[in-house]
């Protein structure tokens, strides 16, 4: 996967067993386990621009449903609920999409 470079696969496969329940996805936690809140801006950058996958400079919901498959094949997507709260916690202007400062600013937090 395009993150395993930036991310250790071990803290990859640690993120991801810990929501691999419906509803059990929380991003400040898997921020953190997957080792993203520790990187450089640089590597966030890389992060965003892996997430958003029709490199339109946002991610917008659909592209947050798939965001685990971001980081390994054959991850589940997101609940409709998830990905909703996901949105909303990322979503700082109200467009109904995250860009890049938005992104970094809830990674970090």
């Amino acid at each position: 996967m395009a993150l395993a470079g930036t991310l250790k696969e071990a803290d990859i496969t640690a993120a991801l067993a810990a929501c691999t329940a419906a509803e059990s996805f929380k991003h400040k936690e898997f921020f953190a386990k997957v080792g993203l809140s520790a990187k450089s801006a640089d590597d966030i950058k890389k992060a965003f621009l892996v997430i958003d996958q029709d490199q339109s400079g946002f991610i917008e919901e659909e592209e947050l449903k798939l965001f685990l498959q971001n980081f390994a094949a054959g991850a589940r997507a997101l609940t409709v609920a998830e990905t909703k709260a996901f949105l909303k916690a990322g979503d700082i202007d109200g467009d109904g999409m995250i860009g890049i400062d938005e992104f970094a600013t809830m990674v970090k937090a």
